[in-house]
């Protein structure tokens, strides 16, 4: 037995979440790919801790993690849906692209679309194809300046940071996105949302 098998092994046989925590941050910490499948795993334990630790994990692994994550999706765990997104957000990977414009804007749980918008700000964009690139900037621009009407200030706080991050990406797409800012700026009720969105509007422009 590998020192993964027996990483693996710990966590399979934690008895309480002080336990599962532990051993969690311990696979995590291998960054092997054949931890994938029990991280994975542990994003739908009723155990934020634990979760978050198989985050870091997955996203440490990298690329390798996208197409299994994408595999073991589950409609009806919003929990562990929302920890799936943070991976991708935190991979880059745009082969989750569609995934997340689709959870922007549709998805029933906040915490689901505020992980699918920062993953939106977050894209590799060097990761595809040049023939592909406008076309799915341009998708991700018009679904962040939809989500920007989320009921849910969280969501929309993502949104700008995401807003920020594809205007330094994309130059072309600035004067739209600094009007947009502006709006949140004089519009939103939300302070935190004003602030984020100033906050933005002066990063671009820096």
């Amino acid at each position: 037995m590998t020192d993964v098998d027996q990483l693996i092994l710990k966590v399979d046989q934690a008895d309480s979440a002080d336990a599962l925590l532990e051993a969690v941050e311990d696979l995590a910490e291998a960054s092997s790919e054949k931890a994938i499948p029990t991280l994975i795993q542990v994003l739908g334990f009723n155990n934020p801790g634990a979760a978050v630790a198989a985050v870091d994990g997955l996203i440490k692994i990298g690329d390798p993690v996208i197409t299994p994550l994408l595999d073991s999706l589950d409609d009806y765990n919003y929990g562990a849906r929302a920890w799936s997104l943070r991976v991708f957000a935190g991979v880059g990977d745009p082969v989750a692209l569609d995934l997340l414009l689709k959870a922007a804007v549709t998805d029933f749980s906040q915490s689901v679309r505020r992980a699918a918008a920062r993953g939106l700000g977050t894209i590799n964009w060097s990761k595809l194809s040049s023939a592909k690139i406008a076309d799915a900037q341009q998708q991700v621009l018009d679904t962040l300046l939809l989500a920007t009407e989320d009921g849910e200030w969280v969501v929309r706080y993502a949104v700008a940071g995401a807003l920020q991050s594809l205007a330094q990406t994309q130059p072309n797409f600035r004067s739209q996105i600094k009007l947009k800012l502006q709006s949140l700026v004089d519009q939103d009720p939300e302070l935190a949302i004003q602030a984020r969105a100033k906050l933005a509007l002066t990063k671009i422009s820096s």
